[in-house]
């Protein structure tokens, strides 16, 4: 499983998924584009070529992934937003990333269904939605490493950021449940 989730390392240049993702046009002329439609908390249409996976209780991440809803408008079906904080979260429809895994940091399924986490992810989604340049950016050499320290500290400090961190134990949070009346339970 933990083979299957890479971090997309950079040496010499962009991973291929990540080039291709960043590039759709150097998967080939016959790449067809997928329509379908997405649904709040579902892992989305089969058709979906990148499935987004994000903590819908996250303030800071439902405010981006409404904005990448917003740019998708015009692309119906490119991408699936998958909210993990829903109680019918189906580890298995999306590749074995736990719910702890996706809490501790962004997980983006690319078109070739492989995981992304990190930076990498977060550039395979914005050139889903039309922000190409801005994944490449995030990705060039010179600017990685310095995304992905950034990244780290926004990752390990984002529910107390949020003002979560009551309602989390050692920056996971639990899962709501009917039994507890609202309140989260490991």
């Amino acid at each position: 499983m933990l083979s299957r989730v890479r971090a997309g390392s950079v040496s010499g240049g962009l991973p291929a998924r990540v080039r291709c993702a960043l590039n759709p046009m150097a998967a080939g002329e016959g790449t067809r584009v997928l329509r379908g439609h997405h649904q709040r908390g579902t892992s989305g249409p089969q058709s979906a070529r990148v499935k987004v996976l994000y903590d819908g209780l996250c303030p800071i991440c439902v405010t981006e992934i409404r904005f990448l809803r917003f740019l998708q408008r015009n692309r119906p079906g490119k991408v699936a937003f998958v909210d993990i904080s829903l109680p019918g979260y189906d580890v298995e429809k999306n590749k074995d990333v736990s719910y702890e895994m996706a809490m501790e940091e962004m997980h983006v399924i690319d078109e070739k269904d492989e995981v992304l986490r990190g930076v990498p992810a977060f550039a395979v989604m914005y050139s889903a939605v039309g922000l190409g340049w801005l994944g490449r950016l995030m990705m060039w050499s010179p600017v990685r490493p310095l995304m992905d320290k950034a990244y780290a500290v926004f990752a390990r400090n984002r529910l107390k950021w949020t003002g979560r961190a009551e309602e989390c134990a050692k920056g996971r949070c639990e899962k709501k449940t009917a039994l507890t009346g609202g309140k989260r339970e490991k």
